[in-house]
């Protein structure tokens, strides 16, 4: 009946389902891994490795003091109290955990980004390693799992069905890898396979809204996860949530940071006008850039910015491209990017009367600096991220059926599970996925293993 059988089964192998592996590993379990493609990428790897945390030992050496709870409270009023709380405060009690876990027990070197605050944020609580760079971040964890011998890999191998024994418990799963199909006992499974940004129909479907920008997270992303569990009669929540991004170079496909507008620039269209207020969010911020002539923007910023941001990977690399243009004056960059050059030197002229503190026509507040000369301005255009909604799950990241139930023996994290960005855009908080990818991969995993040889200790 069976062609093989481990303690835990971990459908995806990006950044949720390595964590949740090696979390798992690490209590003497054996693991399976299943990854559908030939590579470990997802999600994770695309993004810019950053993980918020709250209470942890490196914010502490800055003096900056807090609590899950005030970090949870941030990311509630980000997404206007639309996650779950217990959820939300439970991933938030994980998150300082974590990034000491990473950093201690895996050998991957974190540290606070200091240069800039995200929206939403009220302290400094991002954790990256030094490239600032998500696929460091995979290509370290992976060497990690390769380093365990209870950890198996498989490759291009995907886990296609779960399947239930009496009163709809989970047993195993079953596999398909190069046409052959197989059935894996497990004492537990995780759902890893992240959200389904790269399904057309699912977007379009849920979230029509973003749906006519690109997808700039992984095409493997196709929500396998959610309708594996959906089919054993797990409960879907916030379908309609996402991470966009309003600043992706098209041209290269690097991600343009938001922080050149938290460190004191703004955006325009082709006309060289301003359209909102930058500093809502760049997820949020996506949809009004969706809506302008062109479906485009332009950041501009100046010299201060531009060096200060050199020590982010995606920056650095743009920036040994062409997609940055450069003048001493807002009409000469105007005409370097091809738009109106007197418009945006008007736009400039009013941008720049703006006091910190004080809102100006978009109830922009948030004015760090005076742009001086030379300027800077890069072409970008909105993109889908990451889907934010999935499989319903209470705070051991164990999934639950329509009537709030757990479904024995099964797990979800990252974009196979709901995370915290509430419904809509605007509750998505910077590192929100990765929080949820990684914070709740450690839960299930942590979780699976403990129940394992509790169960263990009780059968002997």
């Amino acid at each position: 009946m069976w062609d093989a059988e481990v303690d835990v089964i971990v459908a995806g192998g990006g950044g949720c389902g390595l964590v949740a592996a090696l979390a798992a590993a690490e209590k003497g379990l054996e693991v399976a891994i299943f990854e559908k493609t030939e590579f470990l990428l997802g999600n994770t790897a695309a993004s810019a490795g950053m993980i918020p945390a709250a209470g942890t030992r490196f914010q502490r050496e800055l003096g900056i003091v807090e609590t899950p709870e005030e970090m949870a409270e941030d990311i509630l009023k980000k997404n206007h109290y639309e996650s779950d709380p217990d959820l939300t405060l439970a991933v938030c009690k994980a998150s300082a955990p974590l990034v000491e876990w990473i950093h201690d027990s895996l050998s991957i070197e974190m540290s606070l980004v200091e240069e800039f605050k995200y929206p939403g944020q009220r302290n400094y609580r991002m954790h990256a390693p030094p490239s600032r760079s998500g696929l460091e971040l995979m290509k370290k964890l992976r060497k990690n799992v390769a380093d365990r011998d209870n950890i198996f890999l498989m490759m291009k191998s995907q886990v296609t069905e779960l399947i239930l024994g009496d009163n709809q418990k989970v047993i195993g799963v079953v596999t398909e890898s190069d046409g052959n199909t197989q059935r894996i006992k497990a004492k537990k499974v995780i759902l890893a396979t992240n959200g389904f940004g790269g399904d057309k129909q699912m977007v379009q479907r849920y979230i029509p809204e973003i749906s006519e920008a690109i997808y700039f997270g992984y095409e493997a992303n196709t929500g396998d996860g959610i309708k594996m569990g959906l089919q054993a009669g797990a409960a879907a929540e916030n379908m309609t949530a996402y991470q966009g991004h309003s600043a992706v170079n098209e041209g290269s496909g690097l991600l343009v940071t938001w922080g050149t507008i938290m460190m004191g620039g703004f955006m325009v269209n082709v006309s060289g006008n301003r359209f909102e207020n930058e500093t809502m969010g760049y997820s949020e911020f996506a949809v009004e850039v969706l809506k302008q002539p062109e479906k485009c923007g332009f950041l501009i910023f100046d010299q201060a910015i531009y060096d200060s941001l050199l020590s982010i990977e995606d920056f650095k690399n743009l920036s040994e491209t062409t997609a940055f243009k450069k003048a001493d004056t807002m009409e000469e960059l105007g005409e370097r990017l091809r738009i109106d050059p007197a418009s945006l030197a008007e736009t400039f002229g009013c941008f720049q009367r703006n006091e910190n503190g004080q809102q100006d026509e978009f109830k922009r507040n948030s004015f760090e600096k005076k742009l001086e000369t030379p300027y800077y301005g890069v072409k970008v255009v909105p993109a889908l991220f990451h889907t934010q909604g999935g499989l319903k799950i209470n705070e051991n990241a164990q999934v639950l059926d329509e009537q709030g139930r757990i479904i024995e023996n099964l797990y979800a994290g990252g974009g196979a599970a709901v995370g915290v960005s509430g419904r809509h855009a605007y509750g998505y908080m910077s590192g929100n996925g990765l929080l949820a990818a990684l914070g709740f991969g450690k839960i299930a995993g942590e979780h699976a293993a403990k129940t394992i040889t509790d169960e263990q200790g009780v059968a002997k």
